[in-house]
């Protein structure tokens, strides 16, 4: 825990984050953050959902349909939040992908002279069977 001259709290996960604090390193910079992966969308920052999950601290007198009520929101509340989060996890998915395919194309096009069609292949064995066997009907000849 940390106190700063404002009165400002700060409380540390763990002994890694109290010193990259005190070298005065910026959370949103350093990769393997949360602040980091927020900033560069690697996880979901702003949901609508997160503000259900807030904590509310005025009592409340128990009603059984309200507290019935508020369990079948919570589900319904876990629903929407897999949902988003499979959504955000597909777009992330789909961005690969594309990258992917564009890599694969050029290096289709740099090496394009590799390839060869199966047409192109089929010509290229008849005409050497026809040497073997011009050259194999010379020798017949010769002897």
């Amino acid at each position: 825990m940390f106190v700063r001259n404002d009165s400002k709290v700060f409380r540390f996960c763990r002994s890694k984050c109290h010193r990259n604090f005190k070298q005065k390193r910026n959370p949103r910079k350093v990769r393997w953050t949360k602040a980091y992966r927020k900033t560069h969308g690697k996880e979901l920052a702003k949901d609508s959902v997160f503000d259900f999950e807030k904590r509310r601290n005025v009592p409340v007198k128990y009603d059984r349909e309200l507290m019935f009520k508020t369990l079948k929101a919570m589900k319904k509340v876990e629903e929407i939040e897999a949902n988003k989060k499979q959504r955000f996890k597909e777009k992330r998915l789909q961005i690969a992908r594309i990258i992917q395919n564009k890599q694969a194309r050029a290096e289709i096009k740099r090496d394009i002279h590799l390839v060869v069609s199966p047409l192109v292949k089929k010509s290229i064995e008849l005409k050497e069977r026809a040497k073997v066997e011009e050259k194999n009907t010379m020798d017949l000849e010769d002897l």
